[in-house]
């Protein structure tokens, strides 16, 4: 009988970062980012109303790890009309800085942000793997955000046979 070395690496040392301090941070920001966005909707729907838009749809497509607004749209009843030039205060977080910023965007500017945030929010990574399209309408009106939501995936069955 030969003896040989172990081969297994010896055990790692405990890790010294702070898990819960790091998932505590992350949902206190989403809290504080999740707060602002009454504010942005409203600012938005006055912008809308005062420009004479009735609504704006929004379509996106992803897949494959990639994924993007494909087209945006303003109307004003069935007519389809142009985005004003004009921008309105939208309240973010950026990452290095614990404060809220105000920007000055264009209404077209925050549709697409805030598409790109409920996305994110209800369907994270939709633009991974098979990916995922579909449709945001914007009512300026009614004051509400509708999405329709299509999500691609794979799909196998077995079937066994005994012959």
């Amino acid at each position: 009988m030969n003896l040989t070395e172990p081969t297994l690496a010896p055990p790692m040392p405990p890790s010294t970062v702070d898990m819960g301090s790091i998932f505590a941070a992350h949902a206190e920001r989403t809290a504080r980012t999740l707060a602002l966005r009454p504010g942005n909707k409203d600012r938005l729907f006055d912008g809308l109303m005062a420009a004479g838009i009735t609504h704006v749809t929004v379509t996106f497509d992803g897949a494959g790890d990639s994924g993007q607004i494909e087209s945006i749209g303003a109307w004003s009843g069935e007519t389809a009309v142009d985005f004003p030039l004009s921008e309105i205060p939208y309240a973010a977080l950026t990452w290095d800085d614990p404060e809220v910023e105000m920007r000055s965007l264009s209404l077209e500017d925050v549709v697409e942000q805030l598409a790109y945030d409920f996305l994110s929010d209800t369907h994270g990574g939709w633009e991974n793997n098979d990916g995922a399209y579909g449709e945001f309408c914007f009512d300026a009106s009614a004051r509400c955000i509708h999405l329709e939501f299509n999500e691609r995936f794979t799909s196998s069955e077995l079937l066994t046979h005994d012959f």
